[in-house]
């Protein structure tokens, strides 16, 4: 009897240590899982903050307007800082990694003593430029270390808690990638001469007038904003319909529609305006496989799209391709001018050339007959505003919107400058830089890059 009590005892106390064990099992996994992804997030984080920074010191490169500048600086010393905070997330306490730390401090003391000095009477000295671009060159070759790294983390899927547990343990010499491409990053910027100061940015649009206001039409049903998904979607046959109706009470609500065929799995979701029934966004949810088309063949399936759904005097603005998607955005022209507030913005899949991504919000909230006059600025003189280092390839005219969210009509220069693409907007009223943005070159693959 005495023997089975004990067993029984005996028993119990394993199943409960087990049991507490599992728990701390549990607990420990539940804090290692946390601390990983807050080291992934400040590493992207950091990555992309260093994107930012190259692009918007080298958009201060091809600005020369005053008041555009100082701005801008404080927007580099803004970036500066939070790329700081980011190093200071990552698990680096046993790595040196100071030099990086002291070069974006050194950016955002120079941006920050720049941005507040008056430019007017102390403008940008020839030394100043100079170490600008300098700070252009280096910021171009972390951010290319850094998306090495970048594209080995996400490839080899590695875990930022094994580069904190082989710099505890001492294992840091062993062959270990994020080690290896970190300490690179700091043999880059330790070769870099005392120097340099900074000044950067890129000037944004600020939103656009929140309301569709320029709509019209009658109210629809749920039942026509399902017939209107069909038809721009192209499903058929047995489908599960969804519709969700958002922002009652407004003059400006909207149908969200679902439609999923029941058969092939094939789900696709668009948002209706209720007032005359106006696509919104359309999104068709699928994978994509390997691309068989190209950019110039998708172009056409997405301008063909467009003139079947009775969208007119639309040009290509844009196209990009991201993995097997094509990326085109589309702006309205009137009378040859690009009303760049009338965009949308189209995803064509380069597997069998499908609409997948569709995008008119920022079309019908400002797309509506204008008047455009006649610019009171020639083109030649608003060239003489334009840095004269740039060397101009070729302008247009254009409207955008301001930093007060009004439509300007601008002189639309494309430029280049140290290899570098630029568009420049000068207001063709007032001659003063109002948009000035770097356009992104195509860039070779990762596995080119490494």
């Amino acid at each position: 009897m005495l023997r089975g009590i004990l067993i029984a005892v005996l028993c119990i106390a394993v199943a409960g240590t087990a049991f507490w064990g599992y728990q701390e099992h549990q607990e420990k996994n539940a804090i290692l899982l946390n601390a990983e992804n807050n080291y992934q997030r400040a590493f992207h984080d950091l990555s992309f903050q260093i994107d930012q920074l190259n692009d918007k010191i080298g958009t201060t490169l091809a600005m020369n307007s005053r008041k555009s500048i100082s701005p801008a600086l404080v927007d580099v010393w803004r970036i500066a800082s939070e790329a700081q905070t980011d190093v200071g997330q990552l698990p680096l306490t046993l790595l040196p990694f100071n030099k990086t730390e002291e070069f974006l401090s050194k950016i955002g003391n120079f941006s920050y003593k720049t941005a507040v000095r008056d430019l007017d009477q102390e403008p940008l000295t020839s030394n100043e430029y100079k170490n600008l671009e300098q700070l252009y060159k280096q910021s171009a070759e972390i951010q290319q270390e850094l998306r090495k790294v970048q594209y080995l983390v996400l490839k080899n899927n590695l875990r930022w808690m094994d580069v904190e547990l082989a710099m505890a343990t001492g294992k840091e010499a062993a062959d270990n990638t994020i080690i290896d491409g970190l300490k690179m990053v700091e043999d880059k910027v330790t070769g870099y001469s005392e120097a340099s100061q900074f000044g950067p940015t890129f000037v944004s649009n600020k939103e656009k007038n929140k309301n569709f206001k320029h709509l019209s039409g009658r109210t629809i049903t749920k039942e026509e904003a399902i017939n209107l998904t069909k038809k721009f979607s192209g499903l058929k046959g047995n489908l599960t319909v969804k519709v969700e109706e958002n922002g009652n009470g407004s003059d400006f609500g909207f149908y969200s529609v679902s439609l999923r065929e029941k058969d092939s799995k094939k789900e696709v979701n668009m948002d209706v305006t209720k007032k005359g029934g106006y696509p919104i966004w359309f999104i068709h949810n699928r994978n994509v496989s390997k691309a068989k088309i190209g950019l110039n063949t998708a172009s056409q399936k997405a301008a063909d799209f467009l003139k079947k759904n009775k969208f007119k005097n639309l040009e290509l603005f844009e196209s990009t391709q991201f993995n097997n998607i094509g990326m085109f955005t589309y702006v309205s022209v009137m009378n040859g001018v690009r009303v760049y507030p009338d965009s949308i913005k189209i995803k064509v899949a380069l597997d069998n050339g499908s609409i997948i991504g569709f995008s008119a919000e920022e079309y019908f909230r400002s797309n509506h007959e204008r008047k455009i006059q006649a610019p009171t600025i020639t083109a030649a003189e608003a060239r003489k505003t334009i840095n004269p280092k740039v060397k101009i390839m070729e302008n247009r005219l254009a409207v955008i919107m301001n930093d007060l969210g009004e439509e300007v009509l601008c002189h639309e220069f494309l430029g280049v400058i140290h290899d570098d693409t630029y568009r420049i907007f000068i207001n063709a009223e007032t001659n003063q830089e109002e948009l000035i943005e770097k356009l992104q070159n195509a860039e070779p693959s990762m596995e080119d890059m490494v």
